[in-house]
């Protein structure tokens, strides 16, 4: 290596003895396995003093333990893609992720909303999201407009309709209606319907409550947006033949 020029850096994935940490970084080839021990402090909690470092290949087959303090990674063999694995016998095995005595910070809704510097403070004097008057008012209006379209369209439809559902990414379906209004799994409007083939989810019932009856692999809840009645006879399979 030229005087003056950087040394190479070398990848290695650093794992550790007492938890599930894993990660993959890159080191100057020029470190000492002692420099590198308080780096890698900082990474998995483990002491320097008690560090102790075992060096793996790619496959995992084991290379041997890195006991020399005063080596640098490329004498002690230190290759790109390489396992480094950290065992320290001051460490118990999940300690750093055991947080059930970790005090938690919980902070009041009230006093929450007293500070200036929070990020709902922040969208309240700029207006943004829930505390934009304005658009929240217009969401309600397009809500509230929705809900009566959905009302509207369901009342225009009878149980025994036959019906043509369509749903974005799904093919068209062909049934007839047997259910509509609220239904206990979901809030808002809804119509259950029998396909003429099994293309649905279920026989009627959902949760264990029954609403139609069909057979199993029959019955489909949809949103009424999504439901058109009229004369849609069912597909004579013989003229496909």
């Amino acid at each position: 290596m030229e005087a003056g020029a950087a040394a190479p850096m070398v990848n290695v994935l650093i794992t550790t003895a007492f938890n599930s940490f894993s990660t993959e970084r890159r080191f100057a080839s020029d470190h000492t396995i002692g420099q590198l021990k308080n780096l890698l402090e900082g990474l998995t909690g483990a002491s320097p003093s008690s560090m102790q470092l075992t060096l793996l290949k790619k496959d995992g087959t084991l290379v041997g333990a890195l006991s020399n303090d005063g080596a640098t990674l490329q004498q002690a063999g230190i290759q790109n893609g390489m396992t480094i694995k950290v065992t320290d016998p001051s460490v118990r095995v999940g300690e750093f992720e055991d947080l059930s005595n970790v005090k938690k910070f919980e902070l009041s809704d009230e006093a929450y909303a007293d500070r200036s510097e929070s990020l709902r403070a922040f969208k309240q004097r700029n207006k943004m999201g829930q505390f934009d008057e304005e658009k929240q008012k217009e969401l309600k209006e397009e809500e509230a407009k929705k809900e009566a379209e959905a009302q509207h369209k369901t009342d225009a439809m009878q149980v025994g309709n036959r019906c043509l559902v369509t749903v974005v990414g799904q093919p068209h379906k062909k049934g007839t209606v047997m259910y509509k209004g609220t239904a206990s799994f979901k809030p808002g409007l809804w119509v259950g319907v029998k396909y003429d083939e099994p293309l649905g989810k279920h026989d009627g019932s959902v949760d264990g409550k029954r609403y139609f009856e069909c057979p199993p692999k029959y019955g489909a809840f949809v949103r009424p947006e999504h439901v058109e009645v009229g004369d849609y006879p069912e597909d004579d399979i013989l003229q496909e033949i």
